[in-house]
């Protein structure tokens, strides 16, 4: 991935990142510098926080990266999978209903949510809820859209 532009944020566009995040997934960023990272031909933007990308825009909205999430664990939004599903998310795969053992019921249909597995509540993955999270549990069908898993160009991303 080629960087296009690289530049530190205003504060102003900090606070705004600190406040989505503290406001979707409970999450209090705090940090020394944010930069803004476009690459060439690629759709991600990434804030380096002190220097580590550790959030992304998706949609327009910045939210956690699978690092990101690691390092500070949200409190919310988080849909959690069984060890069996493991690998096939960690692959960047949908996540299906039988995989899930459970999921913030405040999720909502086309929130950004967190991927966790349910052994060491690693993050795995980041995604678009399909279904509000009372619903997430079940039997059969896609229920999270994979946008983001730990391996992927992103994930391994070194600026």
């Amino acid at each position: 991935m080629d960087v296009k532009s690289r530049h530190h944020l205003r504060s102003d566009a900090v606070r705004e990142v600190r406040e989505a995040l503290a406001d979707q997934l409970g999450v209090d960023l705090a940090a020394d510098s944010f930069e803004k990272v476009e690459f060439e031909g690629d759709d991600w933007e990434v804030v380096l926080v002190d220097g580590e990308p550790l959030v992304c825009y998706l949609s327009g909205d910045p939210f956690l990266t699978v690092k990101g999430a690691n390092q500070h664990p949200p409190e919310k939004r988080t849909v959690t999978v069984d060890a069996g599903a493991v690998q096939f998310v960690s692959d960047g795969a949908d996540v299906m209903r039988p995989g899930i053992v459970a999921a913030d019921e405040a999720v909502a249909e086309g929130d950004l949510v967190v991927i966790d597995e349910e052994s060491h509540g690693k993050v795995l993955a980041v995604g678009r809820a399909l279904a509000d999270g009372d619903g997430m549990v079940g039997q059969e069908g896609r229920v999270v859209e994979s946008l983001h898993h730990v391996g992927d160009d992103l994930f391994e991303l070194t600026v």
